[in-house]
């Protein structure tokens, strides 16, 4: 595990441990909406700030505004960070969102450093409909549980991997019945990560050195330095049905019409 990673876990660990300890049933009673792929497709996000580019200048307007923006480009999924110290995150900026996302029933995916299965119940609390999981980060144990509670509760997992190592780790788990299911009803969901957490540099061949390994049951998507339309049909000429992007779209003056650009390269290629 990196430093940042390493630091960003026990950060996580010190949240959950604060977090509530029971939840009564009715609080997951919002509904869940699953991934709908059509072709190739993005899961377009929204952040505050990022440690490599700085403050993004969000505030509760502009952040629903960039969700109706995402829902009228077509995305697939919308992520939200969560993460209080590095990236100006809050559990409230994915309600905000969800309330939005809802009413044209497009998912919502808590993006967090999480490390404990408590974490998984607090975004399904809030409306969430899928969480995203660090594979370097978690134990095989760890692992094992939040996938658990995520499938109880019908929520989709992106399980993201920086490595060789990850990504096997990742195929490993079709070897059992649950996940393979999961995968199969596009429920649990590989990604590949292209920045360095070490540096926050981002690798751009990682995609194509790794995609070799693409398992065919899973919905593969490609994870940082995405620009542009361009950057999108490469991804999807390795095998990639789906693109996480983030800084791109929350410094476009046009985020609707990128994130539809994106989706038609993707789906040219």
């Amino acid at each position: 595990m990196s430093d940042f990673l390493h630091k960003m876990a026990e950060l996580s660990a010190d949240r959950a441990a604060n977090a509530m300890q029971i939840y009564e049933a009715d609080r997951f009673d919002k509904p869940v909406f699953p991934i709908t792929l059509n072709g190739f497709d993005v899961i377009a996000e929204i952040k505050d700030r990022s440690p490599s580019e700085g403050a993004l200048n969000v505030t509760p307007r502009s952040r629903t505004l960039q969700a109706a923006n995402y829902i009228e480009g077509g995305a697939a999924a919308i992520s939200v960070l969560t993460e209080p110290s590095h990236f100006g995150g809050d559990l409230a900026h994915l309600e905000e969102v969800i309330a939005i996302a809802e009413q044209a029933r497009v998912p919502v995916m808590r993006k967090d450093f999480l490390v404990d299965t408590l974490q998984v119940l607090e975004a399904r609390a809030a409306g969430a409909s899928g969480v995203l999981l660090i594979a370097a980060m978690l134990s095989d144990k760890q692992l094992s549980s939040m996938l658990d509670c995520a499938a109880e509760h019908s929520m989709f997992v992106l399980l993201e991997s920086f490595d060789e190592q990850d990504l096997r780790r990742t195929i490993d788990l079709l070897e059992t019945d649950r996940y393979a299911r999961e995968a199969e009803q596009g429920r649990l969901l590989a990604g590949v990560n292209t920045r360095n957490l070490r540096t926050l540099h981002v690798d751009p061949q990682r995609l194509e050195t790794l995609s070799s390994m693409l398992p065919s049951q899973m919905i593969c998507v490609a994870e940082s330095g995405l620009h542009d339309a361009a950057d999108a049909a490469r991804a999807a000429s390795m095998g990639y049905r789906m693109a996480l992007i983030g800084t791109a779209l929350m410094r476009s003056d046009n985020p609707t019409q990128l994130l539809a650009d994106m989706r038609t390269a993707g789906r040219i290629a």
